[in-house]
């Protein structure tokens, strides 16, 4: 509706600015298509600040989505994608600016087809089928190694070429299968599924060359991805070069970067195994030659030690030592019975020195009652009494005869 103003009767600017403002309130929220031209995802914050451009009529909208709303495709958006934003646009009075307040964020073409693949990776890393507990070693020298590649690719020469090269006796079991397009997937999941029943197979590489995100879509495809995650032979992923990574790198049990690679990983090299073998017998023989030196000079330490080198030493000295304690035995003994000898002499000649015997044969003798008892004093005695009298040569009668006193 159109204002009724003149130059005496003007509106001020925040009148108009609110107008305008409610006029674009009207707008319902729209599907807007466009380029990403300059993306702003502060740390931190809660708003994403971003210009879409139409670069047909060089026209650039300004674009704010809050961070929960850009993180579902922040992994594969950066400035340059085309996307498509459903948004609501939005009048700022203050600043008098317009913008687009966006709810919704798609990829376009590639974009779109990462976004699904984003998508799908997410929901197979939360079942576990990505997890590193699950991946299964492989075999040091397969004896029988199934492979899934195209019919006469480079990837199967690249394969085969550089693991007989590496050892010559390895052996293949090859399946030839498309590797892009409608008939890819079953046939590289019926190729891999019979590989994994193989009985002699012991491990299983699917290979292919580089290619677009295009040509190497049916590697990324859910039904792949969970038939190798069961097989039971531990299965290599040779897909395209390094830069590309569909979901079978993923789930595989090793990733190689080139189908070169997968054969390195895979067969080991004869040469360097044959260097290694050496290595391990000249070290192991190192550990033997000085394990026995070490014995040996202990043998030779045992040996020299004087209970080993002279064991009639030990025995003479003991045979020493037993000669010089009797030697001192009979030392000892012979003082001892020295000293018995004297102490008893000088005890036999205090005995016969104070014995009654020695006293007789010097002329005494001694008087004893009838009954045995020896005379002290001559008023023991009674008048005509018969004593004994014992002299050193014997004993005889004697009759007391006693005297009248003076």
């Amino acid at each position: 509706m159109a204002l009724n103003t003149t130059p005496e009767s003007p509106i001020p600017v925040g009148q108009v600015s609110h107008l305008i403002g409610g006029w674009i309130d009207r707008l319902g929220p729209v599907w807007v298509e466009g380029q990403i031209t300059q993306l702003n995802p502060r740390p931190g914050a809660g708003v994403v600040f971003l210009t879409l451009r139409d670069p047909s009529q060089d026209t650039s909208l300004s674009v704010t989505c809050y961070r929960s709303v850009f993180d579902q495709v922040a992994d594969i958006v950066s400035e340059g994608a085309r996307v498509v934003v459903h948004a609501k646009p939005k009048w700022y009075e203050r600043r008098g600016t317009l913008s687009l307040q966006a709810t919704e964020i798609r990829p376009v073409g590639i974009g779109e087809l990462l976004a699904r693949l984003e998508q799908l990776k997410r929901s197979l890393t939360a079942e576990g089928l990505f997890a590193a507990g699950r991946k299964r070693p492989l075999p040091f020298l397969p004896q029988l190694i199934g492979l899934v590649c195209g019919r006469a690719s480079a990837a199967e020469r690249d394969v085969l070429e550089n693991a007989r090269h590496r050892w010559p006796a390895v052996r293949f079991e090859v399946r030839n299968v498309p590797v892009q397009g409608v008939h890819a997937v079953p046939r590289v999941i019926e190729a891999v599924t019979e590989l994994d029943t193989h009985p002699d197979v012991d491990v299983i590489i699917v290979a292919r060359g580089g290619g677009s995100v295009e040509d190497l879509l049916p590697f990324s495809d859910e039904q792949l991805v969970r038939t190798v995650a069961a097989c039971r032979t531990p299965v290599v992923s040779a897909i395209g070069h390094e830069p590309d990574s569909p979901l079978l790198d993923l789930v595989a049990d090793l990733r190689a970067s080139t189908p070169t690679d997968a054969a390195k990983r895979v067969v080991p090299d004869v040469g360097e195994e044959l260097v290694r073998v050496r290595q391990l017998r000249d070290r192991a023989l190192r550990c033997v030659t000085g394990h026995l030196e070490r014995e040996e000079r202990g043998l030779a330490s045992l040996r020299a030690r004087p209970s080993v080198e002279q064991p009639h030493r030990m025995v003479e000295e003991r045979e020493a030592q037993v000669a010089a304690f009797t030697e001192r035995g009979r030392r000892t003994f012979g003082h001892l019975l020295d000293r018995a000898d004297s102490e008893l002499t000088h005890t036999r000649a205090r005995v016969v020195a104070l014995s009654p015997a020695a006293t007789l044969r010097r002329g005494y003798a001694v008087l004893q009652h009838a009954d045995g008892s020896v005379v002290r004093a001559p008023d023991e005695v009674g008048a005509d009494e018969e004593l004994r009298a014992r002299v050193a040569e014997g004993e005889f009668a004697v009759r007391a005869v006693v005297s009248p006193p003076a």
